[in-house]
């Protein structure tokens, strides 16, 4: 229950009075995208997407800030679908200028920081100023040493995940206003892309195949009905599976009579993805969980995980879903044997060293290089967010930024919380469950680094606006105290 004493913003309460045209400039942004994709307009709808995006970005973050935080997480969901449809009924567009959208309409929460700047050290939020400033040393690194293009590609990706957290965190006052239209956001995300994705896998949509064979992606398994390793409207396997993670952890506690139902096609679609570490990170995240959730919540989580066992039983067992899954399971007893366990190994064995003599860092995309044939930007991967965070901030922007997230994740741990508030635990339970698959993979950064720092943001709030609603509770008391 809101503490009445905690009222919420007079932006947020003006919001209201413009949610109307809130939802219709969202319907307008992605009525344009995938009918003009549909209707073969790709070539102009690239070109134009990214635009009308930011502008409905910038509308709603004034005028509708609940609405632009779902905006945000449906433009990173939804576009990379609208690209291949484009690709596939008008013509290929190799460098994906489309994808820019998402990164523009977050990178407007910078707004938040330079509200807040001159009181964030009293705010409680320097950890992100200090994460930030790591970012923009690596960034004039990279604009000096590495192709301007390259180092602005990176740069966004490193830097909008930090911006979007800090934005949630800062508004803490609102924070069961944001809790509630996350937890709201989730749940129609996990229905629409866990459905799309179950869908993609039965039948191989043609747009998809298309795209799959024009990149010539081989990790993705095989171009054809019950061979994919599914991705859904997303643009690859992995963020896919680390937003499936996230939304199964979060489903766990939600209030709503359908979580249920609808975590069962979530997490039918992570077994789907075949990525191990999601796997593993759901496992760390429920653990945590485990020890953050008060004794009854603790008991609805097992009863809720138990229907879920009974519900995904029957369709695990399903010949086609049974054989992918089973023999990625089996992989876990011999990782010896595993081609991918063995190429991480060797890029580890290969490239920690060289990663950690970087005393000042090869900057912003220095993990990117431009294919001479194409002329495209392309990315290195590295397969590790620790090789990514040495090779590209260095030892000097390296000791910041992850000192940032140390701090920020000591007080997501240690800090006083509302033992009450189950959504509170699982935004702590589902940053932790990215961070501890970085070792894997630079989740850090992009969509999944987005997932990490948004619940880690979140997570804060809800700690700050507890504590501020404590603080209101015993000060009245002190004074009647006082004046006996």
């Amino acid at each position: 229950m809101v503490n009445p004493d905690v009222q919420p913003s007079k932006s947020m309460k003006s919001s209201k009075t413009s949610s109307v045209f809130g939802w219709i400039s969202i319907f307008l942004v992605f009525s344009i995208g995938f009918v003009g994709s549909l209707i073969g307009a790709g070539s102009l709808i690239r070109i134009v997407f990214p635009f009308i995006a930011l502008v409905a970005g910038i509308y709603l973050y004034f005028s509708s800030p609940l609405l632009y935080v779902g905006y945000t997480w449906w433009i990173w969901c939804l576009t990379p679908l609208i690209r291949r449809l484009g690709d596939y009924f008008g013509s290929p567009d190799p460098s994906g200028f489309i994808l820019l959208s998402p990164y523009l309409v977050t990178f407007v929460s910078i707004i938040s920081l330079i509200v807040h700047l001159p009181k964030v050290k009293q705010l409680g939020g320097l950890p992100f100023v200090v994460a930030l400033s790591a970012i923009t040393y690596a960034f004039f690194i990279g604009v000096i040493q590495n192709a301007p293009l390259a180092a602005i590609r990176a740069f966004l990706d490193w830097v909008v995940p930090v911006l979007f957290g800090f934005h949630l965190f800062a508004n803490w006052k609102d924070y069961p206003l944001y809790k509630n239209n996350i937890q709201k956001t989730f749940l129609a995300i996990t229905l629409a892309t866990g459905s799309y994705g179950i869908f993609q896998f039965i039948t191989a949509p043609k747009w998809d195949v298309f795209w799959l064979e024009l990149t010539q992606i081989t990790v993705m398994g095989d171009p054809e009905p019950f061979g994919l390793r599914i991705w859904s409207t997303l643009h690859s396997t992995s963020p896919f599976a680390t937003l499936m993670m996230a939304s199964g952890i979060l489903l766990l506690m939600s209030p709503s009579k359908f979580a249920i139902p609808i975590s069962t096609i979530g997490y039918l679609s992570l077994l789907l993805t075949v990525v191990r570490s999601a796997w593993g990170g759901w496992l760390i995240g429920i653990v945590s969980l485990v020890f953050l959730l008060r004794l009854r919540s603790k008991i609805r989580l097992f009863i809720t995980l138990a229907l879920l066992i009974s519900l995904l039983l029957p369709l695990v067992y399903n010949r086609f879903v049974y054989d992918r899954v089973s023999d990625r399971f089996e992989s876990f007893t011999s990782l010896q044997n595993d081609q991918s366990f063995i190429a991480r190994s060797s890029n580890y064995d290969r490239d920690l060293g060289i990663a950690l003599t970087r005393f000042i860092g090869r900057g912003m995309g220095s993990t990117w290089i431009v294919n001479p044939t194409t002329g495209q930007l392309e990315v290195i991967v590295l397969d590790s967010g620790i090789l990514d965070s040495f090779f590209t901030l260095g030892w000097i922007g390296s000791i910041f930024y992850i000192g940032s997230i140390v701090s920020l994740f000591w007080k997501s741990f240690l800090g006083k919380s509302n033992k009450s508030d189950s959504f509170s635990a699982t935004a702590c339970s589902i940053s932790l469950a990215v961070l501890s698959q970085v070792g894997l993979s630079s989740l850090m950064i992009g969509f999944s680094g987005l997932i990490m720092w948004s619940f880690l943001g979140i997570r804060l709030a809800s700690q700050e606006h507890f504590t501020f609603s404590q603080a209101i509770q015993i000060a009245p008391r002190k004074i009647q105290i006082s004046t006996r």
